[in-house]
């Protein structure tokens, strides 16, 4: 029998949670995909969806909290005054991620090779900003983070729910608002809103044999790392303040 906990369940949802979002970046993307071109819509009802199924996961493999994101934890951290998870969280989170970009590169194998666009490739696995400037991409994820925080927060208080939302429900609500977050403010930076998200699969890009790539853009990588754990940790603060 497999011996469940958190460090797994942590591990094997961001594993899911990259599979299926880099999935659907690569679905729209790679050329002779069946999902060529589908758009900014297709690629945000993926992620939503990939969320929703790496909680699942997580949770049954044995972490209660599902979190799935360094940012995340960082949050709760600040909210429940215990930092004991963040540092092994982040650990396993990040290693799920780059494994999860792993399998996405293996299932559409074939397909690298017929796609010429090294940036387009690398979008598949990593996030960039729609425009090149550093300070304002690093607001946009900083922003779109703490709106995440928050709202997730919101859906868990007994400020709000008082008997808590019935049992299953959170990873659909927590799916509904990372499909908002695309949608609404995604589309300048790419919403990474999760270190191990952008930086497990950008490691996975530079390691990897994957046919025509070109650079990792390593002198943008901090920002989707940084960026969310400043919105995420400032969101945590809020949520203590508040007592919820």
């Amino acid at each position: 029998m497999i011996a469940r906990g958190p460090l797994l369940g942590e591990f094997m949802g961001t594993f899911v949670l990259l599979l299926l979002g880099n999935g659907v970046n690569a679905a729209v993307t790679l050329k002779r995909s069946k999902a060529q071109g589908a758009g900014w819509t297709a690629i945000a009802i993926g992620w939503a969806l990939a969320v929703l199924c790496g909680i699942f996961v997580a949770q049954l493999f044995g972490s209660a909290d599902a979190h799935l994101n360094p940012a995340f934890t960082l949050a709760f951290a600040i909210k429940g005054h215990d930092f004991g998870k963040l540092l092994p969280f982040a650990a396993v989170q990040i290693a799920g991620g780059f494994c999860g970009a792993a399998a996405t590169w293996l299932f559409y194998l074939p397909l690298w090779q017929l796609t010429e666009d090294p940036k387009a490739k690398l979008g598949i696995f990593a996030t960039s900003p729609a425009v090149r400037n550093l300070g304002w991409a690093l607001w946009c994820e900083a922003f779109a983070s703490f709106i995440l925080v928050l709202v997730a927060g919101g859906m868990s208080s007994k400020l709000v729910l008082t008997t808590g939302a019935a049992a299953g429900l959170s990873p659909l609500l927590v799916s509904f608002l990372i499909w908002s977050i695309g949608l609404s403010l995604g589309a300048t930076t790419g919403y990474a809103i999760n270190p191990a998200r952008d930086l497990g699969p950008r490691l996975a890009h530079w390691v990897l044999p994957i046919a025509g790539k070109g650079p990792s853009d390593w002198s943008y990588a901090w920002v989707p790392v940084l960026g969310p754990l400043l919105g995420a940790g400032a969101a945590g603060f809020v949520l203590l303040w508040l007592g919820a």
